[in-house]
């Protein structure tokens, strides 16, 4: 059973369970804590206040002019979104978000599942304006903290739930198959917490590209209403 489980576990999944403190960075920063202390730590890397609005920053990102903007829930920081100064027409708004997929893909950091890039045939305006289409791409920053026994554990208890040990013991083909779906959500759920996704944002015929790093251990989940 072991040797089947060790099995599962590197060939299923290459990432496995978190550390609490292993949440998604930007910069390096651990996305957590409250918004003064993460506005210091932004300033310190080199981003400064913008004039009359003390909690919106401006600096430089990945070669871009950008703002950046600091989201809390609960007096927690879950989010960073970077948003860039600049507009850009259609073309260079393609070019601009092919890049960035380009740059993700490229980064051993992250994680994707799916091709996100623009086709060079497409009409942009056309598709925003008359289907509503949202560009947007989606990666995940790799779990830095490798924990097999954790997740293990966590994979034996619902196991357990669902078989008897005499099953676990002896597992069938099919037990094999949804065991081995169970540790693949297992894995997909610990990368959503840790999700870096980018959108277009339109504005009259003009485009601008905004970057969500999002710490989803800290985002409400309707506790409050």
């Amino acid at each position: 059973m072991k040797k089947f489980f060790a099995i599962v576990l590197c060939l299923a999944f290459s990432v496995v369970l978190h550390a609490q403190k292993d949440v998604t960075k930007f910069l390096g920063i651990p996305i957590d804590g409250s918004k003064t202390e993460m506005i210091q730590k932004l300033k310190k890397k080199g981003f400064s206040s913008v004039p009359g609005y003390p909690d919106v920053l401006q600096g430089e990102f990945n070669g871009q002019d950008v703002h950046v903007f600091v989201v809390t829930d609960n007096n927690k920081v879950y989010r960073i979104m970077v948003s860039d100064q600049n507009e850009l027409d259609e073309g260079n708004i393609r070019i601009r978000f092919n890049t960035l997929c380009k740059q993700f893909e490229n980064n051993s950091k992250y994680i994707s599942f799916t091709n996100y890039r623009i086709p060079e045939d497409e009409d942009i305006s056309y598709e925003i304006s008359a289907h509503s289409k949202i560009y947007e791409a989606k990666f995940y920053q790799a779990i830095e903290k490798m924990d097999t026994l954790t997740l293990q554990h966590e994979l034996l208890e619902e196991l357990h739930s669902l078989y008897t040990p005499e099953q676990l013991e002896n597992p069938t083909d099919e037990m094999k198959e949804k065991i081995t779906k169970i540790s693949i959500q297992k894995g997909l759920d610990i990368l959503e917490k840790k999700t870096v996704w980018f959108r277009i944002m339109e504005n009259y015929g003009k485009y601008r590209i905004n970057i969500y790093y999002d710490n989803k251990y800290n985002e409400a989940n309707g506790e409050d209403l």
